[in-house]
């Protein structure tokens, strides 16, 4: 049996407390946990949510901490990966697993930050406008105008069976003369 979220967050830097208590808030005890993060399987959109005692300063599009990743099946182009990694450091494409996850202080930065990368994926922003975009909608937020991007996913993620787990170069022959020379040098 798992530790209660409340206790694990007690003894937590105040910046990943307060973020895994909006998540504790919102989805209630987590599927499974440690003395470091906690972690939610299948709830709302999300393939996993991970809260974590370590935190991370990040200065896009404003100083705040990232705390809170997002994990959905996404499979990425492998063209994408570099303009991916220049509009957001906190945007994260795992290739093999099929999975990009975004890593932000909560829920809805997340969501903005993977709608905004479906749209450069998609070819429907650069990433530069992606970026402008974000910014645009960071500081709605806080003027209480409406922010689309930030309430929901607008895309739907794959369903799980989205890794790419590359190309085979060595051989099963290969392999077995490496393995005999080795043994020949022993």
């Amino acid at each position: 049996m798992t530790e209660r979220a409340e206790h694990i967050i007690d003894s937590w830097p105040e910046e990943s407390r307060e973020a895994a208590q909006l998540v504790v808030d919102k989805y209630g005890e987590p599927t499974e946990s440690t003395p470091s993060q906690l972690v939610w399987r299948n709830v709302g959109p999300w393939k996993r949510l991970v809260a974590t005692k370590e935190f991370y300063e990040h200065n896009f599009p404003a100083p705040h901490i990232d705390a809170v990743e997002s994990f959905i099946d996404y499979a990425v182009p492998t063209e994408m990966a570099t303009p991916l990694a220049k509009y957001d450091g906190s945007v994260v494409v795992e290739r093999t697993a099929g999975e990009v996850s975004a890593r932000c202080h909560d829920e809805e930065a997340n969501n903005l930050a993977l709608n905004l990368m479906h749209d450069i994926v998609q070819g429907k922003k650069s990433v530069d406008e992606a970026r402008d975009y974000y910014a645009k909608e960071f500081l709605d937020f806080r003027r209480g105008k409406p922010t689309p991007y930030m309430e929901k996913l607008r895309f739907t993620p794959g369903n799980g069976a989205s890794g790419a787990p590359d190309e085979r170069v060595i051989s099963e022959s290969d392999i077995e003369e490496a393995k005999a020379e080795g043994s020949a040098k022993a």
